[in-house]
């Protein structure tokens, strides 16, 4: 996968939760977390996950997910694996 900023990893993660909760007019931040989306449970919170892996081609270790406490921490994820790729 070719590198991307932090604002196209942004921008796509934006869209994943925007599918996933079912809703075109969701705006997230780095600062989002699951306590202020109504919908975002444990298995909403695994089909982002899934969603993620399957969009940026990169598998997440349980532990890393579980240490993650904010949208923008999972972006940092996402592009710290890219940069290993």
């Amino acid at each position: 996968m070719l590198p991307m900023s932090r604002e196209e990893v942004f921008e796509k993660v934006q869209e994943i939760f925007r599918d996933v909760f079912d809703d075109e007019t969701l705006t997230i931040s780095d600062q989002t977390n699951s306590d202020e989306i109504d919908d975002w449970d444990s298995l909403e919170h695994i089909s982002l996950i899934v969603s993620m892996e399957k969009e940026f081609s990169m598998k997440f270790d349980i532990k890393e997910v579980n240490l993650l406490e904010n949208v923008g921490e999972m972006i940092d994820l996402i592009i710290r694996k890219m940069n290993e790729a």
